[in-house]
């Protein structure tokens, strides 16, 4: 074949004008020569298509289908920051900034202005920083601790204490903000900055101004700062300073108004990370350990016999103060009854009384475990480049988790939450003290996200609880609480585009995927596998606590109290019927009592 290509208007006979290539025909005779049949030009699309194929090797892509940026976007850039703006080593770094090193000069993540482009909001001016925080304040407090010949008392687990309340208040809210790990001042960026780390997950950059753009809501009439979710909230109050007067009011509990900051700057946490930190024997360990200090033993054989802290030690101080505080701390039946009426979640214990709940978020289980399903399915079909994975089950799936959700946003849902994750902030940063960490060390070579979970995983052992790592309970109250708020303070109810719920898998796939892998560790139950089997679909919408005790049972037969084997032939035999979420199944074999 000649590649040689006609210029305009030469050799064309046909079509005058139009360049294109010369090739020869040539035919093989029955003696094995080429014989010259005919010459030929091809011009047009063909001619395009041979010049290609010379020029070299082309690549054909199928990608997947791409989607229209939808605002909330930002509102889930802002979760995923204070979320891990207020974990563990942000608050083992900020304890230590405040109590040991110079001081700490953050000032509140929700007061001033976001980025250098936006004023200040008149309801949230009063910037002083962490050492300023309280009265006396933590400053004052610290000194006077500093002064006294010798620490005895509760001062030093108070001032721990007060110090774990101001880290929650300076670093809860919807904002995105950055600290300087050394002295805790905010990191201040322009509003056109992109957040980092969202490009990937959103296909797109998302900026800090796009933030609060989406915080601009409109309560009767009146541009506020707020989520539009909540927005929607309050103008549907009557009174309390509302839609009613034409402007939100936020001041004191004393007064007619709604409570201050709850609407502009709500705490974005989740009682959900607390169940599974209970359920991950975090709670249950602490207490152990607080009975051996107090010379109390844990049956005939108590393996922590030889746990002894001495004086000189400074956790020694701390745990008394803990000891003595038990009166102000919320119990595991207060706990029991609050993850009943957030999400229809129970506890099973010892210390856990048949519950008389008032209401239980009774769908809660089906509908998130539901949607986690649907979701796996949607990613199974958006990784098809070959079809457009439909997303309206998946939107019909998130409105109905946010329904349940905004039910059980009622009484307690305030300060229940926040006290628990003051309360279990204190007792890892105990747990991962050099004084625990010689006697309950873990094991070295085991690789532990947070320096806490290797004591909690050697008391397991210690104990004959659970064999499953504190890990993969981490992972489910980290990614769970990061999923749940996603879906409480969405707008779901108004969200007829299916783009949003798109956005929403795409943007929490790595978090959603992780859980439902530690959900299946640690229950033995995949929330991604189809089901066609009755009993296993069944199971799928078992209360968790269930399951692990079921499996502990399983785990050392030999080692579990009296009834656990026939709790589980109980469990088997009633494996198609509608369980009570409140009914304990089996007999206490996990060894999780309280003081």
């Amino acid at each position: 074949m000649s590649d040689h290509e006609i210029e305009k208007g030469v050799g064309a006979q046909c079509c005058p004008g139009e360049p294109g290539i010369d090739t020869d025909i040539c035919l093989k005779d029955q003696s094995g020569n080429y014989n010259l049949a005919q010459s030929v030009r091809i011009t047009g699309d063909g001619a395009d298509l041979l010049r290609q194929a010379a020029a070299g090797t082309k690549t054909v892509r199928l990608e997947r289908s791409a989607t229209s940026p939808t605002a909330d976007q930002a509102l889930w850039a802002a979760i995923r920051n204070r979320t891990d703006a207020i974990a563990f080593d942000r608050y083992f770094e900020f304890i230590n900034r405040l109590l040991c090193a110079g001081g700490d000069i953050g000032t509140p993540a929700c007061a001033g202005s976001p980025c250098d482009d936006f004023s200040l909001n008149s309801n949230q001016t009063n910037n002083g920083s962490t050492n300023d925080f309280g009265a006396p304040s933590i400053g004052e407090r610290k000194a006077a601790l500093s002064r006294q010949p010798s620490i005895y008392g509760i001062d030093a687990y108070q001032l721990l204490k007060v110090a774990t309340q101001a880290f929650l208040l300076f670093e809860t809210g919807v904002v995105i903000k950055e600290r300087n790990p050394a002295t805790g001042e905010l990191v201040i960026h322009r509003c056109s900055d992109d957040i980092p780390g969202e490009e990937n997950r959103a296909g797109r950059t998302v900026t800090l101004e796009e933030l609060e753009e989406y915080l601009e809501t409109s309560v009767g009439g009146i541009a506020v700062r707020g989520l539009p979710y909540l927005g929607r909230i309050v103008n549907a109050l009557v009174g309390l300073g509302s839609a009613a007067n034409g402007k939100v009011t936020e001041k004191l509990p004393y007064c007619e108004a709604i409570m201050q900051h709850r609407f502009s700057c709500p705490s974005m946490l989740e009682l959900i990370w607390s169940y599974w930190r209970e359920e991950g024997m975090l709670v249950q360990t602490i207490n152990a350990i607080a009975l051996c200090f107090q010379n109390r033993r844990r049956g005939a054989r108590d393996p922590l016999t030889n746990l002894e802290l001495d004086p000189l030690f400074p956790l020694n101080n701390i745990l008394w103060g803990f000891i003595q505080d038990d009166y102000s701390r919320l119990s595991v039946q207060r706990r029991a009854y609050e993850y009943d009426h957030h999400y229809g979640l129970s506890l099973y214990g010892k210390a856990i009384p048949q519950l008389e709940s008032a209401e239980s978020r009774s769908k809660f289980i089906s509908g998130f475990h539901n949607l986690l399903y649907r979701t796996a399915m949607f990613y199974r079909e958006d990784d098809d480049a070959t079809i457009r994975a439909d997303a309206f089950a998946l939107l019909n799936a998130l409105r109905e988790v946010h329904i349940i959700l905004a039910e059980g946003a009622h009484n307690r849902f305030g300060d229940l939450p926040w006290t628990a994750r003051a309360e279990m902030l204190m007792m890892q940063w105990m747990l991962a003290r050099p004084e625990i960490k010689a006697f309950l060390r873990g094991r070295h070579m085991v690789p532990y996200r947070e320096p806490w979970m290797g004591a909690v995983d050697d008391m397991k052992r210690l104990q004959g609880w659970t064999d499953t790592t504190v890990t993969h309970f981490h992972e489910l109250a980290r990614f769970g609480e990061q999923i749940v708020l996603s879906i409480r303070y969405g707008d779901w109810i108004d969200v007829d585009d299916q783009e949003q719920a798109r956005n929403w898998a795409r943007a929490w796939r790595p978090q959603i995927q992780r859980y439902i892998h530690a959900y299946q560790t640690t229950t033995g139950v995949d929330l991604s596998a189809e089901v066609m089997d009755a009993s296993r679909a069944e199971a799928r919408y078992l209360q968790p606590s269930v399951h692990l005790r079921n499996r502990l049972a399983a785990q050392q037969p030999g080692h579990a109290l009296p009834g656990a084997t026939m709790g589980t032939r109980a469990l088997a035999s009633t494996a198609g019927k509608k369980l009570n979420p409140h009914r304990r199944l089996l007999a206490p074999a996990r060894r999780d009592d309280y003081e």
